[in-house]
């Protein structure tokens, strides 16, 4: 086990004298967990049981105890409340009528798993919330009880939930962190009503449901059977029918309202597939399957991978660095992941269409699993992915359904404002949120012009997420000029269009990718263009149909700057979208002198492919087409690179929305160049590149460094592909985001010839 908390002077939990009250597997192993790291205080033990205290010393887990509580109060420091829930407020009054005997700073915490009762007990006993008791909550336990059973690692890496109260001291709550920290257990806040709801569907049902599965299977005349048969599954689902009675009884009393709310929506939810069994609707058995299947594995890599949780509101700790190694070939034939915009396009379609899509080549990244996962929340019926592969079940343009809760979005900004464009015109509330970097992100862009159609729509202070939508608004066509390209801002109002009496008409002010307006076509669903203007007519409908989603040519993009920018380089990326709108990285690069040939140049699904051949040769500083920029927003962290590797200056100029995408990408790119020596010179709307000096040869093209990504995955993923030319070591911190877009881009690394490995903290 690594070390967690070294209990020195000024660290670590350093309380003085510590009273636990209950000596069973909880209380005792909290003493376990302390004694095992080094608690240098004096522990002391309440309970009812003579024989538990005993064992308690015997076990060197206790100093002193006793049946009775009073005297165990003197001088002590922290009060650890671990008995029954039901028990808990005749304690409460022992410990109120003696607190004089305790320290004058004493703290009190519990670790019951209800807080609401807990409090209303409190609140009786001291007539107040006192700002010193701090309710928590540590989700960890075992079917075992007793002293004997305690565990000096039960609690670590499990959750302790504290509930603070708005007037609780801040130094009360901060001695309850060390406590559970010193065991080596995570710390989260949340409300004592938002821990009660939580628990009581994450928790406390699940009991309730193999208490009684396991009760009504027990009943029957083939129970013997029934448990000499019974799979792994059965045993796994029904282990925690094994836990103590008296305990969960106490449980479902205290937390009644809440547990029976769950009960009530599982109960519709159990009614709803008996229903489908029984008129053999395999649509809506699939749907539910699915949904379940797909979220248990979603909801788990957002809790390992991102920094925001929507469902708990609890951040995350865990952060990924790179270390990549200076050097390296550049060599291989590879096909990157689909393209992101339109694995988020073709589930949005698909949803709304009549008809079954078929969809190969989808992203499994975490954005676009996230759209996925909110049209399953809205009742739509999706197998996969599997392999790139996703059948939607669509449901027509007025099909979908209110979600449970707010829809959770991750990092994903498309997905957000194209979300915010399709929820306007549905006749439900709805409200998106995201992860901490996008909650960061403007917002009003497309709240805006969807207002002047009639939406209404809220947002947090300064434009930003998360969007409350209000449904049953009549959406009117609009006639809007973008006041800066964004293709995100044009799908959104197109989106809103579809629901919009008349014509929605988008005049943009310079190209921006097309890939909704092809779509839309191809699934039938007219949309016209003329010049700088797209448009399209309400009240049409799509129909489902078969897409195969090109590689991106956004991921391409870090293996062709990779071949363009290394001596001796020679890579084919299969299958890349070659989009008009898309290519600005292709036009950049051929302008500043790579080596660049198209093979087996071919239309699928209405959108250009090709096979993109890359070799060495030397590139030359440019001034980049301004009418270039808008068709290569997104690859301009990799292209920095390649200015950098260039012989003279690269210039930038008109590029402002680098500013506002997941970080300031100008200015992250400008200071992970000045870490590598790179001269450049930023300004507002750009940035100016020194790269060689001529005649330099195949020598190193910078020094390596630190570099903060700042959770941006295109940063990150540039300065790794950087270290091709690189003196030394380049370690980028902060690479978590990296699955969000580029799932296996390490081991596409590792194929290419580069070494690099991840390390997580």
């Amino acid at each position: 086990m690594t070390e967690r908390v070294a209990f020195v002077p000024g660290g670590g939990c350093r309380e003085p004298a510590l009273l636990i009250v209950g000596l069973g597997l909880m209380g005792g192993s909290l003493a376990a967990a302390l004694k095992a790291r080094g608690f240098y205080g004096r522990i002391v033990a309440c309970d009812p049981s003579e024989s538990e205290i005993a064992l308690g010393i015997e076990k060197g887990l206790i100093e002193a105890g006793g049946c009775e509580l009073a005297p165990l109060l003197d001088g002590v420091s922290m009060i650890v409340l671990a008995v029954p829930v039901l028990a808990m407020e005749s304690v409460l009054e022992s410990v109120a009528a003696n607190i004089g005997r305790a320290a004058p700073d004493v703290v009190i915490t519990d670790v019951g798993s209800t807080k609401g009762t807990i409090r209303e007990s409190v609140v009786r006993v001291f007539d107040r919330m006192p700002a010193s008791v701090v309710l928590g909550h540590p989700i960890a336990g075992s079917e075992k009880s007793g002293v004997d059973a305690a565990n000096p690692e039960l609690y670590v890496d499990h959750k302790v939930i504290l509930t603070p109260e708005p007037d609780t001291r801040t130094r009360a709550l901060e001695r309850v962190r060390a406590l559970w920290q010193a065991c080596g257990a995570e710390v989260l806040e949340m409300s004592v009503e938002r821990h009660d709801q939580v628990l009581a569907r994450t928790s406390h049902l699940p009991h309730l449901l193999a208490f009684s599965l396991v009760d009504t299977l027990a009943r029957q005349d083939e129970r013997l059977d029934i448990f000499r048969y019974a799979a792994g599954g059965f045993r796994d689902f029904t282990r925690i029918a094994g836990s103590d009675p008296v305990m969960w009884r106490d449980i479902f009393i205290a937390n009644r309202d809440a547990v029976l709310s769950s009960l009530d929506d599982f109960e519709a939810g159990l009614k709803t597939l008996r229903a489908a069994i029984a008129s053999g609707d395999s649509d809506a058995l699939i749907a539910t399957f699915d949904r379940a299947s797909h979220a248990r594995r979603y909801f788990g890599t957002l809790l390992s991978k991102t920094s925001y949780q929507a469902e708990y509101h609890m951040h995350s700790q865990q952060r990924v660095t790179y270390r990549v190694q200076p050097g390296g070939q550049a060599q291989g034939r590879l096909r990157v992941p689909g393209d992101k915009s339109m694995s988020h396009r073709s589930i949005m379609l698909g949803a709304l269409a009549d008809g079954v899509t078929e969809v190969k080549g989808f992203l499994e990244g975490e954005d676009s699993l996230a759209t996925l996962q909110a049209f399953r929340e809205m009742g739509v019926a999706i197998e996969g992915p599997h392999q790139g592969r996703v059948t939607i079940h669509g449901v027509g343009l007025h099909g979908l359904k209110a979600p449970a809760g707010p829809l959770y979005v991750g990092n994903s900004g498309t997905a957000m404002r194209l979300f915010a464009g399709l929820l306007a015109g549905q006749a439900f509330d709805s409200e998106l949120t995201g992860d901490e970097s996008l909650t960061k992100r403007p917002m009003g862009r497309v709240a805006d012009p969807l207002r002047a159609m009639g939406a209404t729509i809220e947002t947090a202070e300064g434009g930003r997420p998360p969007l409350a939508i209000k449904g049953g608004a009549s959406l009117k066509g609009i006639r809007y000029d973008m006041p800066m390209a964004s293709a995100q801002v044009k799908s959104c109002l197109l989106l809103a269009g579809l629901y919009a009496e008349g014509e929605t008409r988008v005049r943009e002010p310079a190209p921006t990718r097309d890939h909704t307006e092809r779509m839309l076509n191809g699934f039938g669903y007219p949309v016209s263009r003329e010049g700088d203007t797209c448009w399209l007519e309400g009240g049409h409908t799509l129909t489902a149909g078969p897409i195969d989603v090109p590689s991106d040519i956004s991921s391409a993009t870090f293996f062709l700057v990779a071949a363009a920018i290394t001596p001796g380089s020679d890579i084919t990326l299969e299958h890349v979208g070659m989009n008009p709108t898309r290519i600005g990285v292709i036009n950049i690069l051929s302008l500043m002198g790579a080596n660049l040939a198209f093979e087996n140049e071919r239309e699928v699904g209405g959108e250009p492919v090709a096979d993109i051949r890359i070799r060495y040769a030397p590139l030359s500083g440019i001034d980049i087409p301004v009418e270039q920029v808008p068709l290569a927003i997104d690859e301009f962290p990799a292209l920095f690179i390649a200015a950098a590797n260039a012989e003279g200056t690269t210039r930038l100029r008109g590029a402002e929305e680098l500013r506002v995408k997941e970080s300031d990408r100008l200015q992250a790119m400008a200071d992970g160049l000045a870490v590598l020596g790179v001269e450049h010179t930023l300004v507002e709307d750009g940035i100016d590149i020194v790269g060689r000096t001529a005649g330099a040869g195949e020598s190193p093209s910078y020094a390596g460094g630190t570099v903060d990504s700042l959770g941006d995955h295109r940063i990150a993923m540039a300065f790794a592909v950087a270290a091709l030319r690189a003196s030394s070591e380049i370690v980028i911190e902060d690479c978590a985001n990296v699955a969000t877009s580029f799932p296996g881009f390490l081991g596409l690394l590792e194929r290419i010839g580069m070494t690099a490995e991840e390390a997580r903290a």
